[in-house]
This record gives C-alpha cells, structure tokens and sequence, in this order.
C-alpha cells in the first residue's frame, strides 16, 4: 500500500492534492466578532465557515462559537444543537467559566443528553511482533457512531525519527465493520517503531474525531531480526554438502581403481 504526504495543518486532502481550507480565515473572523460581542455578525461569519470541510480542532470550534452565539441571542434549541454536535465532536469539552450563564445554562443541557446519547469511537488493532522489513497490518474499526458521522479514516504514520508524517485513507462501512491498511515496510538495523494516530471525517470532509495525535501517538514497536551468520545460510551448506558429495565420490574411485600390489601379464624373449 503506497502512502500518500501528509497535507499542512491548514490544508486538507480532496482525493488528488492538498488544498487550502477556506473556512479557516471565517471561522476566526467569526471568533473574534463573537469576543467583541458583535453576535450577528459571529453568527453569519460562523455560517460560512460551516459550508467547508474544517479540520477536528477547528471543527470543535465552529460549533462552540455557533452554540455561544446562538444561546446570546436565546435561540436555546439552536444552541442546543450545537452544543449537541460540539459534544459528539468532544465528548469531554468545557465552556469557560467566565462566559454568561445564557451560555452555560444551555451547555449543561446539551452535556447531560449527549452524556445518555453516549460518543463515538474508532479503535485500530494490530499484532504484537511486527518486525524491520515486512509489512504492518492495522484494522480499524468504528464501534460506537450514535450520530453516524463517522464515514473515513485517515491513518497518519512516521518511523521514529522522522519528521514528515505520511497517510493512507479508508472508507469506513459502519458499525462493526473491520477495514484493514498494510503499512508499508520499514528497513532498518536496530529495533525502532512506528508512530501511528488517526482522524475520522463525515460525508462532507470535516474531522469528527481524533484517536491519538501528532503531540501523542501511538507506538507500534518493530524488533529487529539480525541476519543468520554466513555457516547457518543455506547456500553455504549447499555448497558444503555437493564439496562432500565430490570428495565421496573421489574416495570412491580410488579405492575401487586403486592397482593391486601384483602386476598380471607376461614376458615374451624371442630368441
């Protein structure tokens, strides 16, 4: 499996190239309207950052400030909603303390359904002895999606080391369903490992969900399996075995046509 670069953190995959993410320059014109309580004008900056695929930490973003805005105004069963899908996004996600109870109030609502609803979850798997030089298989797997947004997966992967991270993307078919990836091989001397995280993405391309991260990924150890000395290789006792089929042979012909110790014949005189 060929892994692709890793696009820039304000840039996205879209199944060619990395390209710009236009909603990020609206979504901070909308955060800071939003700090100046210019709330209207958060409210229709936050909308047009909505219409584009946004990465998981900015995506978390978009529908805090769209809740906040919105419970301001005191349309609580839109902030509720936000507040609902900032929850799916980041299940264990705070408001600040300092922000107006209109806010708060509606937050805790949302947390306390989203709390029943329950949060997605991805889990990749793979086996214990992976070594340098061969292939690493990894499954993924959603097993929680009560909102059903989980529909890809893009695996982010580097050796230790590196800097550059590289990526392969799946599609993901549902609840239960295993996909699986083969890493590509790592050459090497010494035991290393792979550092490994993942995004999840909805049908439009925004992250939805985050397993480990580039600050904490996860480790996949490679052992190392030093080459066999050169006595314990095959050929050299292939060698070995047709050098000794030769000398056995040899010994052979020279015991079956070694001479006697008497010479038969005769002698003719002629006189």
């Amino acid at each position: 499996m060929t892994l692709r670069p890793a696009c820039g953190a304000d840039q996205r995959w879209d199944g060619a190239a990395c390209v710009a993410r236009p909603g990020v320059d609206e979504l901070e014109v909308g955060r800071r309207a939003l700090a100046a309580f210019e709330v209207d004008s958060a409210i229709a900056a936050l909308d047009r950052a909505a219409a584009f695929p946004l990465d998981h930490r900015r995506h978390v973003t978009l529908w805090e400030q769209r809740g906040i805005a919105q419970a301001y105004l005191e349309r609580e069963a839109d902030a509720l909603a936000s507040f609902d899908m900032l929850l799916a996004l980041d299940p264990g996600h705070l408001l600040s303390y300092t922000l107006s109870p209109k806010a708060t109030f509606v937050f805790e609502k949302a947390r306390a359904a989203a709390t029943a609803r329950g949060a997605p979850a991805l889990e990749l798997r793979w086996s214990r002895d992976q070594r340098l030089g061969a292939a690493v298989p990894v499954e993924v797997e959603a097993i929680a999606d009560p909102r059903g947004l989980l529909r890809h997966a893009t695996i982010y992967v580097r050796s230790r080391g590196e800097s550059a991270w590289r990526a392969v993307d799946l599609s993901l078919a549902g609840i239960g369903t295993i996909e699986r990836a083969r890493l590509p091989a790592v050459a090497g001397s010494k035991p290393t490992s792979l550092e490994i995280y993942a995004v999840a993405s909805d049908d439009a391309g925004n992250e939805v969900l985050s397993w480990a991260s580039p600050e904490r990924p996860r480790e996949i150890p490679l052992r190392y399996d030093p080459p066999p000395r050169w006595y314990r290789k095959w050929w050299v006792w292939a060698v070995a075995g047709g050098v000794l089929a030769v000398g056995t042979g040899v010994s052979v012909y020279a015991v079956v046509w070694e001479p006697g110790p008497e010479v038969s014949g005769g002698i003719d005189v002629n006189e």
